[in-house]
């Protein structure tokens, strides 16, 4: 029993004796143990699983950057088609929602005393066409005695000279020839007058045509009927309504884009809208404005979009996007976005560090969404990034990620 006491006071004086005397030797005991501590730790570290997540290995690709618009669908082309002359409609209407091709008839008004007009036209056209040549034969007989006055002046004055005809006879001549002169001018009056009186006639007899012509309105292009044509025996007058036409095909996706966006748009730039029920679009731009709406200060976009089955109505409420300057993106499921402590939006990858798999939190720019999934820049071009697992993780901790393909 006086054994323990004993040993108790060797051990006490063993360690006085190093803690005053040798302390040197004590901190080496001591720290030779916290390193091997430490070794344990990290040893039970290493060999410690870490927590499960499935990642996906992403590559950046090239994608073109869109510029974001709100606007509208509206129809190629909207014509209201009024009569250009004035009579009773005489066909049967045509009802609204009926296609129709250009040079179809849409309104025939009653020809009335029109085609009296055009024959009286036209004899009046006869009439003066056969005065030509009364007026032709006039002036080749005037000219003919001008040639005959010229010669018998030229005649009395060489008689004249040699003393064989009085000065009488040449005055005589002379005024002869003026006479024929007169007479060739008014024949080539008459002349002119005759075929001046052609091209009234003709003129007379166009107007007539063109008259009756107006009287069947027609229309100027493939369309839809958006009325009723005008109702049988309506009285019209000139410049009333027949119908209203609209051109769906293509059609017009309208939009605005503000001033610090309008150099990004360039005409035939590709884009792609979706309506409000859900319909996908894709056409080419056409026209960007050069001048600013003066209350708005935005621009006008068209973007023309085929539409050969007429699904797309006119005044839909559509999103554009517009493609700009292409950038590297990651296609990524919305899933996969997180926010971090301070509310930045990103995701969660997988870092390798010292042959350990850690999590980080890497903040991404949300540039659109897509069916497949959303497009994110600001990552590397080869990341792995947590989809399954990522809100359940935080920077630095160890995780042991099973991969797989983009789309499963």
């Amino acid at each position: 029993m006086k054994l323990i006491p004993a040993l108790t006071a060797i051990l006490v004086a063993g360690f006085l004796y190093l803690l005053i005397v040798d302390r040197d030797r004590l901190y080496a005991i001591a720290q030779i143990e916290a390193e091997g501590a430490e070794d344990a730790a990290m040893t039970e570290q290493e060999t410690e699983p870490g927590l499960g997540v499935v990642a996906l290995r992403s590559a950046a690709r090239e994608v073109d950057d869109a510029v974001v618009l709100r606007g509208r669908t509206e129809a190629a082309r909207q014509v209201e088609v009024r009569a250009e002359t004035s009579g009773r409609v005489v066909s049967e209407p045509l009802r609204k929602g009926a296609m129709v091709e250009t040079g179809d008839a849409l309104c025939r008004l009653d020809p009335g005393t029109r085609e009296i007009q055009l024959a009286e036209a036209q004899a009046r056209l006869v009439e003066a066409e056969s005065r030509v040549p009364t007026a032709q034969a006039g002036k080749a007989e005037a000219e003919a005695r001008l040639r005959e006055a010229e010669i018998n002046l030229n005649n009395a004055r060489r008689l004249s000279q040699g003393g064989f005809q009085s000065e009488t006879a040449v005055i005589s001549a002379e005024a002869a020839l003026e006479a024929a002169t007169a007479q060739v001018q008014s024949a080539e009056s008459s002349l002119v007058s005759a075929r001046a009186g052609i091209e009234a006639a003709a003129a007379a007899v166009a107007a007539a045509r063109t008259e009756i012509d107006r009287l069947t309105i027609r229309a100027p292009f493939d369309g839809l009927l958006e009325t009723d044509t005008a109702e049988l025996g309506l009285l019209m007058q000139t410049g009333a309504p027949c119908a209203t036409i609209v051109q769906l095909d293509p059609i017009k996706l309208v939009g605005f884009v503000p001033e610090v966006d309008v150099d990004e748009i360039r005409v035939g730039a590709r884009a792609s809208g979706r309506l409000a029920s859900g319909q996908a679009l894709s056409g080419e731009v056409r026209f960007v404005s050069r001048s600013a709406d003066p209350t708005t200060r935005t621009f006008r976009v068209e973007v023309m979009v085929p539409n050969p089955d007429l699904e797309i109505r006119d005044g839909q409420t559509a999103e554009i996007l517009v493609d700009a300057n292409g950038t590297q993106a990651h296609l990524l499921p919305q899933s996969a976005l997180t926010l971090d402590d301070s509310g930045r939006l990103g995701v969660r990858i997988v870092e390798q560090r010292d042959a350990a798999s850690l999590a980080r939190f890497m903040p991404v720019e949300l540039l659109r969404d897509t069916p497949e999934g959303v497009l994110v820049a600001g990552l590397a071009p080869e990341t792995a990034v947590i989809v399954v697992g990522q809100e359940y993780v935080t920077d630095g901790v160890r995780v042991a990620p099973s991969f797989r393909e983009t789309g499963q």
